[in-house]
């Protein structure tokens, strides 16, 4: 009997190749979809806030725009040159966009890009992360999308997440960057190449990336270095500590050059922002901070993700090397938010970070752990996920819903309010060349076309370091005596903290424009007598102040889902309520 002569080599190849590309293929678009889809699933919680961008994040628009027109590091034109941002790559990334006609320069699809553009930036790092999620979950499961879909639910349902993220400030791409380089060690532990110089240099870049984005993103140069240390063995110590050496090489010098410029430019080691709010050596207590951000997400559903995470650890798996390398950068961004000053704006908006890594670890655990568990396992995971994970889901949809009605202090009612209210003040009262003293600065710095005065010393040095010196005294002596702004506004808290509302200079100096009614704290609207001396202008100007100060500020939490105006300008005069 003859046997069938064999199949050619070629004809084996291409029968086997049709299944494999099917199967890629395939895979293909469920990362595709998973993406895609957990981006938009964050994008529509994103939508909840409308047009809402914090005032600080204003701050980093009158920079960049600073930059993009060749003005050097003002906050406006004439101002001068300080660091009162704390975001060189994002600064850069707006600046980039003004220049390409992107942003800051008028509407796009009737939407100002001063909104469309960093929340469009916002979108595509959240897509990013989801992106480096999934690329971590294809060395470990057979299922990524599963992981990836998870993260992204679980992302879009922490509103600190979503609402730090497309507030107009930096906190997406921090995170992406944080989650870039956890993935990247992540992966390289897992296919054994935790020593080589590319992952060094590498890590080292992205932890640059990280510092140059936020200040405390420097602690990330630790990353590779406590990795190299948990692995390390004899044979391959010299290798490790050359490895780590690198890595902070990589790290040091984009940073290094940066901190120099920032000595020789602005003669500080660290941003005007951390001298204003007396950002000093963290203490041991702070670390109990890092409890606020257990119950905010509520504890029996932490205690929940802590059992699947170690029982993930304790099992013989595949990828617990790399478990535990995801957790040295969640613990070094639990340690970051902690040292940090609270932050008054809520939601915890230095946390970032942490919900990213959590998402990211979370969902590899349940997925692991759901895939090795038997049927009586799965059943019991299951009921503990939804017995826990359902009551915080309705805290945090509550808290989500909280901070729609009553946004944290909106750009828009800033630039109104202070920025094209006080302008006109300036027409009335004839007034070509002036400033203004007042503590919210960012909206105020896009539309005012008076010389910013910072009561915050944000983008101030000198009124910075009275506040790092605890000097309010030398404060009010530098406002009175020496700067003499033209207009002066406190409210709140302001006028006492400063000592300002009981100096009596201010009452020898200035007039009422503006004055809150009782029994609020004594505060509003002041200018100098000396421009005031018209008394039909004055009552102009008193007139215009009672008709709008009053409606301006009792809509202050619709400004949160608004725009106001086409563009931010100096000089605007007409208030953007739309």
């Amino acid at each position: 009997m003859v046997s069938a002569p064999p199949m050619p080599p070629a004809r084996i190849r291409e029968s086997d190749a049709a299944p494999r590309e099917m199967a890629d293929r395939g895979k293909r678009w469920q990362a595709v979809v998973a993406v895609t889809g957990g981006t938009a699933l964050i994008a529509a919680q994103a939508a909840r806030y409308g047009n809402w961008i914090v005032d600080d994040a204003a701050i980093t628009f009158g920079y960049a725009r600073g930059f993009a027109e060749g003005l050097g590091p003002v906050v406006q034109p004439g101002a001068e040159a300080v660091e009162g941002y704390s975001n060189p790559t994002w600064t850069a990334l707006l600046a980039l966009g003004r220049l390409m006609g992107l942003f800051d320069r008028g509407a796009i699809l009737g939407i100002p890009d001063y909104v469309l553009f960093p929340k469009a930036l916002a979108l595509l790092c959240c897509a990013g992360i989801l992106i480096a999620i999934h690329s971590a979950a294809t060395v470990v499961t057979r299922r990524p999308w599963v992981v990836t879909l998870l993260a992204a639910v679980a992302l879009a349902s922490v509103p600190s997440f979503v609402i730090w993220s497309f507030s107009g400030l930096e906190n997406s791409l921090y995170a992406l960057t944080v989650v870039a380089l956890a993935v990247m060690v992540f992966r390289a532990v897992l296919r054994g190449r935790l020593r080589t110089p590319k992952l060094a240099v590498a890590a080292g870049a992205l932890a640059a990336g990280a510092a140059l984005t936020r200040p405390e993103g420097a602690v990330y140069a630790a990353v590779l270095p406590l990795v190299l240390l948990i692995h390390l063995r004899r044979q391959v110590l010299w290798t490790s500590v050359r490895q780590a050496l690198l890595s902070v090489a990589a790290f040091a010098v984009p940073y290094g050059g940066y901190l120099l410029w920032r000595y020789l430019e602005f003669g500080r080691l660290v941003p005007n922002t951390a001298v204003a709010k007396k950002q000093g050596v963290p203490e041991i207590g702070q670390l109990t901070r890092d409890g606020d951000l257990v119950q905010y997400l509520g504890a029996p559903a932490v205690l929940v993700l802590v059992v699947l995470v170690g029982i993930a650890l304790s099992r013989s798996s595949s990828w617990r090397d790399g478990l535990v390398a995801l957790l040295v950068p969640l613990g070094l961004a639990s340690v970051a938010y902690a040292v940090l000053e609270p932050d008054w704006m809520g939601q915890f908006r230095f946390a970032t970070p942490v919900w990213a890594l959590l998402a990211l670890i979370g969902s590899l655990a349940v997925v692991e752990v759901f895939r090795t568990a038997r049927a009586r396992g799965r059943t019991l995971i299951t009921v503990a996920l939804v017995a826990t994970l359902l009551p915080s889901g309705v805290t945090l949809a509550q808290a989500a819903e909280r901070f729609s009605r009553t946004p944290t202090l909106p750009m828009c009612f800033i630039a109104d309010r202070f920025g094209r209210m006080f302008n006109q003040y300036a027409d009335i009262l004839g007034v070509r060349e002036g400033s203004v003293l007042e503590p919210d600065l960012g909206g105020t710095a896009m539309t005012s076309r008076l010389h910013v005065v910072d009561m915050a010393g944000l983008v101030d040095a000198k009124i910075a370091d009275f506040y790092r010196d605890w000097d309010m005294a030398g404060m009010r002596d530098h406002v009175f005596e020496e700067v003499k702004p033209t207009f002066v506004h406190f409210r709140m808290y302001w006028g006492g903290l400063t000592g300002l509302a009981g100096d009596p200079r201010l009452a020898r100096d200035y007039v009422p424009l503006y004055e809150y009614p009782a029994p609020a704290e004594y505060g509003g609207d002041f200018v100098r007598r000396e421009v005031a001396g018209d008394p039909v202008l004055l009552a102009a100007a008193r007139e215009y102040a009672a008709e709008t100060v009053p409606v301006t500020e009792s809509r202050v939490n619709a400004w949160g889902l608004r725009q106001c105006g086409d563009t931010l300008a100096p000089g605007q005069t007409t208030l953007g309520i739309h």
